[in-house]
């Protein structure tokens, strides 16, 4: 009797197994949602997913336009599978191929043979793939994305898991049995990414073709809306004054930067600003700010944009506070009210009163701050609302801490967008499909080659990175850094805890005491120069940017993207492209020389021009007043003379750099810099040329104005 009931229980398991794998397969549906971009759905597909949060559509014009890519699998070849724990997708892996992305990763680059959960966090946990701005989503080397569309906190194997498949593989003795070898991370070749989505009765997986790296990221971009192009100003330099200065200190700070020819944009107040700052109130506080509708008018009269910080979590003495109230979660943060973003009545309050209190009295952008969540590797940070929270819309707290910086973002931006306004916002999280919002994330992490190199894996997954410079452990250390942010999506000084600018002083309790460096001034026109070639390069960012929004290409890449099937880029993460001719290769405080390898084709060193054949490593020593940078052969580098603010006027002159005898024809984008009236076609296209001995300048499009004239062309050989 027990032998029938046992063999009765294995056919049972046997038929219910095989029951759940056929359902599986039989309910994928594969659909081409746009050129390139294949959906597969499985089950009942989450309601509250990353993608349900992206109200750009497609540009798909642009995208029918990019050649048509082959995956290395067919899709049917993809596996879902259902549990009563969840999905788990497969996606076929080669031996062969190299993974990166996953959003703003800290810690690592090349993800193969990982274990990854991107799960949004205010601290990185080593290389698991905790960050700001995590996403489910990864690119390969050869030619193809995958994005699974959830926002659970989910788990990716890439590569490193080895099935029971009933073949036993018998290691030789000789391969012994040490605590190292036993416990090192290694690729199993195990032919798949195994995707661990619990708590889900369903999924969607998108599948970006290439059929490079770049038509993937390109793919995905333009899938998301297109790049963001921030408005022209917001390429400049921003700097954020001390947490406690008031109006009459800022216009001194305002002062300094422009007495001392010093380029500043941007001008950030940080949380004195206003009544209560933990949580907000959003009302401005008048023993600091007792004339702040002038005091905005009297900045912007001196070129200064103002930038506001603040965070969600809303004080019960704010204004919104009666009216959010039964549209926020059942848990406070810092005893304010968590809004429910998600239900798009509650994110309107939060908008309205935003654009009538500050957007339209003058206020330029936002620093959203903790947006993410407390710590989840620490037992004692517990600030932020739990995982268990419930809101209105009906969305969890697991769910909402995923999204809760995409869907702060979208409130905010929709202000500007409506008011036809550009602005350039800073932002503490992000997810999936975030690549049309103008912000650029920061971090309280400091780690300076982890900033490097989330430069790179910014631009994986379609944002932007700020690696702002604060405090410094030496004057290299503190022109280090700012070669990096120089080179980087926006540069940033935040000296939220200084009196004066980093540059005058890097001991923080001397800084604050106004002891000024004896070397201060040096240090300052040391500085002063980086900023000037930051300026210098706006109008070769802008056109990158505009190749971002119109085309998808991101404007800064790591190496791989570019050169997919050299292997000597697979595993660097400390250089960079920047549009289409610049290669970055920054330096931290203690290296006064550094390997920097260069791909296939010539390349010149911008500080000597000195010629270097491509598809090998140098060392090389870069000056802290250098510029850690390398220009393609072929390139035309539109360089401008260095301002100390752009204007609504303001007209680059130009002297543009040819890179060899044969350059290739080079764009500049050209319109108004403030609105989106481009969207409409109130735009112009510069064509740059270089033959025969002559440059020449063609311009085509539908914008009146002029901002760019070339004075000079400089042969480069």
């Amino acid at each position: 009797m027990m032998k029938l009931l046992l063999r009765i229980n294995l056919v049972l398991f046997f038929f219910q197994r095989m029951t759940l794998v056929a359902v599986s397969q039989q309910a994928i549906q594969v659909t081409t949602v746009a050129p390139g971009v294949k959906k597969l759905t499985c089950g009942i597909p989450e309601q509250f997913s990353p993608y349900s949060f992206c109200s750009t559509k497609p540009m798909t014009d642009a995208m029918a336009k990019l050649p048509a890519g082959k995956l290395p699998f067919n899709t049917d070849e993809i596996k879902i599978t259902a549990s009563d724990r969840g999905i788990v997708v497969e996606i076929p892996l080669t031996d062969e191929e190299q993974l990166y992305g996953f959003g703003l990763q800290m810690g690592s680059f090349n993800q193969k043979g990982l274990r990854k959960k991107p799960i949004v966090n205010d601290n990185p946990s080593h290389n698991l793939g905790y960050t700001h701005a995590p996403e489910p989503f990864y690119i390969s080397n050869k030619g193809y994305g995958i994005l699974v569309n959830t926002s659970h906190y989910t788990t990716f194997y890439c590569g490193s898991t080895a099935k029971n498949t009933g073949i036993v593989k018998l290691k030789d003795a000789k391969d012994g049995n040490s605590v190292e070898e036993l416990y090192k991370n290694e690729s199993r070749a195990s032919g798949y990414v195994a995707v661990d989505v619990p708590g889900v009765k369903g999924v969607e997986v998108y599948v970006f073709e290439g059929p490079q790296m770049l038509e993937v990221l390109q793919r995905y971009n333009l899938f998301s809306g297109g790049g963001a192009l921030p408005a022209l100003w917001g390429l400049g330099v921003k700097y954020r004054v001390k947490g406690n200065f008031n109006q009459q200190q800022v216009g001194k700070m305002a002062d300094y930067f422009r007495a001392n020819k010093i380029p500043c944009d941007v001008l950030g107040l940080e949380p004195k600003w206003q009544t209560t700052a933990y949580s907000c109130s959003y009302v401005w506080n008048k023993d600091f700010f007792p004339s702040h509708d002038k005091f905005i008018d009297t900045m912007k009269t001196k070129g200064y944009h103002i930038n506001l910080w603040e965070h969600a979590f809303v004080n019960p003495k704010s204004p919104l506070y009666p009216a959010l109230k039964d549209k926020s979660g059942n848990y406070l943060v810092w005893n304010g009210l968590v809004p429910d973003f998600v239900d798009s009545s509650a994110s309107k309050l939060f908008a309205d009163y935003h654009k009538q209190t500050f957007v339209q009295k003058g206020i330029s952008g936002f620093k959203m701050d903790e947006c993410d969540n407390s710590n989840l590797t620490m037992g004692d940070a517990t600030w932020s609302f739990p995982e268990h929270s419930r809101f209105p819309s009906g969305i969890n707290g697991e769910q909402m801490h995923q999204v809760f910086g995409i869907v702060y973002q979208k409130a905010i931006y929709s202000i500007y967008k409506a008011l036809n306004t550009r602005t350039y916002l800073d932002v503490r999280a992000s997810n999936a499909f975030a690549s049309s919002y103008p912000a650029s994330l920061y971090s309280d992490t400091y780690d300076h080659h982890q900033y490097i190199q989330m430069i790179s894996n910014a631009g994986f997954s379609g944002l932007l990175w700020s690696p702002e410079v604060r405090e410094s452990r030496s004057v290299a250390d503190l022109l280090r850094r700012s070669q990096t942010a120089v080179l980087s999506a926006q540069t940033l000084y935040n000296s939220w805890y200084l009196q004066n600018p980093p540059w005058l002083q890097i001991d923080i309790e001397k800084n604050n005491k106004d002891q000024l460096m004896e070397n201060a001034k040096s240090v300052e026109a040391a500085v002063r120069k980086l900023l000037d070639f930051r300026m210098s390069l706006v109008p070769y960012l802008y056109n990158a940017f505009a190749d971002y929004h119109n085309k998808g290409v991101p404007p800064f890449r790591a190496l791989v993207v570019d050169y997919p099937e050299d292997a000597k880029v697979f595993n660097i993460d400390d250089e960079y492209m920047i549009g289409q001719g610049i290669l970055a290769a920054p330096l931290t405080e203690d290296m006064e020389e550094r390997k920097v390898y260069l791909p296939a084709g010539n390349w010149y060193d911008f500080n000597t021009q000195k010629k270097y054949v491509g598809g090998k490593a140098y060392t090389v020593k870069i000056g802290l007043t250098d510029l850690p940078v390398f220009i393609k052969e072929g390139t035309i580098l539109p360089l401008a003379e260095p301002v100390d603010h752009i204007g609504p006027d303001t007209r680059f002159e130009l002297t543009c750099q040819v890179y060899g005898e044969r350059a290739e024809p080079a764009s500049l984008f050209e319109d108004d810099g403030v609105s989106f009236n481009f969207e409409k076609g109130n735009f112009n296209l510069l064509t740059l040329n270089y033959t025969k001995g002559k440059g020449s300048v063609k311009r085509a499009g539908g914008f009146k104005g002029n901002r760019y004239k070339v004075k000079k062309w400089i042969v480069i050989n």
